[in-house]
C-alpha cells in the first residue's frame, strides 16, 4: 500500500499539468485562509470569544464561512449566500420550464447560464445576510458603537469578501481538482484541528480518559460507515447489442451502470445547513429589538432549542435534499433515451419508457437509504449530546461527513487524472 502511494506521489509531481492543479489549489486556499485571519472594524474580541463558546448556531455558520466568522473576518459570509443562491436557483429549475430546459437541454452553455444567475442573486443575498449579522453583532455588543458611514463600509467589505471567496471556489474547480466550494469549507473545518486538539491537551485530565477513547472508536466506526457508503454502488448490467457492418461485427459486449447509493454526496448536508440556519438567523435578528418581533424571536429560539423539534426538522430537510439534489444530477429520462440511441438495453427490460421506470426505482431505492444514512449521520452528535449531555461534538458529525466526503472525492479525481495521463 506504501508503495503504490508513494507511487502515485511521484507520478503526482513528475507531472507539470497535475502538479500545477494541486499547487493551485494550495495557493487559492492560502489566499483565502489569509483573508478570514484579517478582522473587520471595530470587533471586541473578549466578547466575541465569550458570545461564541457555547453557541451552536454560529458554530453551523462557523462551517459555512469556511472558519472566517470565528473571528469576524472579511470573510465572515463564507460560501453561505452563493450556496443559497444556487439552492433558490435550483429550486427554480425544478417549477420552471424555460429554467430546466435551459439545465437539461442546451448543455454546458445552459448550466453556465444559471451560474451566472446564480452569482448575479448572491450579491444581495449577502447584502442583506451582512447587514443582518452587523445589526446582531452591534446589539450583543461584540462590535462597537460605528457611525452609520462605518457600517456601510463593513457591509460593502463583507459582501466583497463574500464575492472574493465565491470566486476563490469557482477558480479551483476550473484550473484545481474538485469542486471549489466543498475545498473551502473542507479547509475551514480542517483548519480548526490545531486549535482543537492543543486545547484538549491543555484541558485534559486523566479521568477523561475513558470518555475520550470511547469517543475515539465512535469516530472510528463513523470514519468507516461514511467512507462505506460513500463507496458503495449498486450496478445495473448493459448489454449492447450486436450489429453487423459489411464483414464485421459490432456490438455483444456487457458492461454495467453504476449507481452510488449516496449519489447526492455530501450537498445535501450543506443545503439543509444553510435553510434550517436561516430562520434561526431572523430570530437572532429580530430579538435584538422589542415588542412583536421579540415575541416571534422568542417563539423561534424556543423552537430549535428543543432538541426533538430542531434534529426533526435538521433530518427532514436532510432527507428532502438528498431526494432533491438526487432529481437534479441523475436524469433517468436522459439515460434511457441515450441507451437506446447507442443499442444498448438492460437485459430483461425493454427500452424506452419501461428502461426510465427501471431506473427510477432503483434510484429512488437507493436513494431512500442514501438519505437515512446522511440524516443519521448529521443527527449523531444531538444524540450523542442527549444521552451523554457533553457537547464536545455538537457540530462534529457534519464536519466529518463533509471532511471525508470532500477528500473522497479528491482523492477519485486525482487517481482520474493519473490514469488519463497513464494512457
Amino acid at each position: 500500500m506504501l508503495t503504490a502511494f508513494f507511487n502515485k506521489l511521484n507520478l503526482i509531481l513528475s507531472d507539470k499539468s497535475l502538479r500545477g492543479r494541486i499547487l493551485f489549489i494550495v495557493g487559492a486556499l492560502a489566499v483565502f485562509r489569509f483573508c478570514a485571519a484579517i478582522p473587520i472594524p471595530g470587533v471586541n474580541v473578549l466578547q466575541l470569544e465569550k458570545f461564541l463558546s457555547n453557541n451552536q448556531f454560529f458554530g453551523l455558520l462557523n462551517i459555512l464561512s469556511g472558519g472566517g466568522l470565528s473571528n469576524l473576518s472579511i470573510m465572515m459570509l463564507g460560501v453561505g449566500p452563493f450556496i443559497t443562491a444556487s439552492i433558490i436557483m435550483q429550486l427554480l429549475t425544478m417549477v420552471s420550464p424555460k429554467l430546466k430546459q435551459l439545465y437539461h437541454e442546451e448543455g454546458q452553455m445552459g448550466r453556465r447560464k444559471i451560474a451566472q444567475y446564480s452569482r448575479l442573486l448572491t450579491v444581495p443575498l449577502a447584502f442583506l445576510q451582512g447587514l443582518g449579522y452587523l445589526v446582531l453583532l452591534e446589539k450583543q455588543g461584540i462590535l462597537m458603537n460605528l457611525t452609520s458611514f462605518e457600517k456601510l463600509i463593513n457591509i460593502i467589505v463583507i459582501v466583497a469578501g463574500s464575492l472574493l471567496i465565491m470566486w476563490i471556489g469557482e477558480l479551483i474547480t476550473e484550473y484545481g481538482i474538485g469542486n471549489g466550494v466543498s475545498m473551502i469549507i473542507f479547509s475551514g473545518i480542517v483548519s480548526r484541528l490545531p486549535s482543537a486538539m492543543s486545547e484538549l491537551a491543555v484541558t485534559f485530565e486523566p479521568s477523561q480518559a475513558p470518555m475520550l477513547l470511547g469517543f475515539g472508536v465512535l469516530i472510528v466506526l463513523v470514519l468507516a460507515g461514511i467512507v462505506f457508503m460513500t463507496e458503495a454502488e449498486r450496478p445495473i448490467p448493459i448489454t449492447y447489442a450486436k450489429r453487423v457492418r459489411g464483414m464485421k461485427v459490432y456490438g455483444g459486449t456487457s458492461t454495467y451502470l453504476p449507481i452510488r447509493v449516496n449519489n447526492a454526496g455530501v450537498m445535501p448536508i450543506i443545503f439543509a445547513l444553510s435553510i434550517i440556519l436561516f430562520p434561526q438567523m431572523i430570530a437572532n435578528f429580530l430579538g435584538a429589538y422589542g415588542g412583536a418581533t421579540k415575541t416571534v424571536a422568542d417563539f423561534l429560539n424556543a423552537f430549535f432549542a428543543n432538541q426533538w423539534f430542531y434534529g426533526a426538522s435538521y433530518f427532514l430537510l436532510v432527507f428532502v435534499f438528498t431526494y432533491f439534489y438526487s432529481a437534479i444530477t441523475f436524469d433517468p429520462e436522459s439515460m434511457a433515451v441515450n441507451l437506446q440511441k447507442n443499442g444498448a438495453f438492460i437485459p430483461g427490460v425493454r427500452p424506452g419508457k419501461p428502461t426510465e421506470e427501471y431506473v427510477t426505482k432503483i434510484l429512488t431505492r437507493l436513494t431512500l437509504v442514501g438519505a437515512l444514512f446522511l440524516g443519521t449521520v448529521a443527527l449523531l452528535p444531538i444524540i450523542l449530546k442527549g444521552l451523554t449531555g457533553i457537547a464536545t461534538l455538537a457540530i462534529g458529525g457534519t464536519s466529518i461527513l463533509i471532511v471525508v466526503s470532500v477528500a473522497i472525492e479528491l482523492v477519485k479525481q486525482i487517481n482520474a487524472q493519473i490514469s488519463m495521463r497513464e494512457y
